[in-house]
């Protein structure tokens, strides 16, 4: 009984809890604007103009063995998938593109998924604290699948290309599990150069749209669910949108490259949406 007095009071006369009623009462009788305030996504970075224009390609050398094996096995599997999917043959077309970045995202979402999956277990099975890795990886995730996500609203996947997806998915998951229980430094090693590689397709994108062979995303408006996801300006096009992706990606490389360098028991450098 006495819970409940508590709860009563903390509730406002909409029958919202505070936390969750947000910014409601400025949004009354606007039930667009009330959604669009609804904080249901993890926290990420929000760039600045100055920022997605300043992203270079990067390359870290690698050092270690193991990072030479992290290195070389990401050459090898962009090889193969650029040869696969003939990406590396002919005019790249906006199908061509799209086919490229739905497939790639569906692999890029795995890595921080099941990397934060097993730190939270690690977490529960030595109960002791995780030291702030898992809400990075899970950040990550989330915005590799929104990556996936606004790739998805301009190209609908067929029946084969799911099934193609399903069984890299499939694959890849299990051998990243079984890695990352052995070795989480070659893991995030490996992430890195996946993330190099990525800041390279799409700064590669960004110089095909300026040049006019991807003329389709010149004049093509950001969808919404872009729009609102990186708080882009209401007119925002494509290119705003590789931007931003572009820059997601180059932040991973630069935190997967560090993560790779630290000890599992040392405390993460990034704060959440930072």
């Amino acid at each position: 009984m006495a819970l409940q007095g508590v709860q009563g009071k903390k509730q406002t006369s909409s029958g919202l809890a505070p936390h969750f009623k947000r910014n409601l009462d400025t949004n009354k009788g606007n039930q667009e604007a009330a959604t669009d305030t609804v904080d249901y996504l993890l926290p990420h970075p929000i760039w600045s103009k100055d920022e997605v224009q300043s992203v270079i390609v990067t390359h870290k050398e690698p050092e270690e063995r193991s990072d030479k094996l992290a290195y070389y096995a990401v050459q090898m599997t962009r090889f193969g998938f650029d040869t696969f999917s003939g990406f590396s043959f002919g005019k790249r077309t906006e199908a061509k593109w799209l086919r490229r970045i739905i497939f790639l995202e569906t692999v890029a979402g795995v890595p921080g998924m099941v990397g934060g999956m097993l730190r939270h277990l690690r977490s529960l099975r030595r109960m002791e604290r995780d030291h702030g890795w898992i809400h990075t990886l899970l950040e990550e995730a989330e915005n590799e699948r929104m990556h996936l996500m606004t790739a998805l609203e301009l190209k609908k996947p067929s029946k084969f290309f799911t099934l193609a997806v399903l069984g890299a998915q499939g694959i890849f998951v299990n051998i990243f599990f079984v890695a990352y229980l052995i070795s989480p430094c070659f893991c995030h090693r490996f992430v890195g150069y996946l993330e190099e590689e990525a800041v390279k397709t799409y700064t590669m994108l960004i110089q095909e749209i300026d040049d006019g062979t991807m003329a389709e995303w010149q004049n093509k408006a950001s969808p919404d669910i872009a729009t609102k996801y990186w708080k882009l300006q209401p007119d925002a096009m494509m290119r705003d949108v590789i931007l931003a992706i572009r820059a997601d990606e180059a932040h991973h490389r630069d935190v997967n490259h560090t993560l790779g360098t630290l000890n599992l028991t040392d405390q993460n450098p990034f704060p959440p949406g930072k």
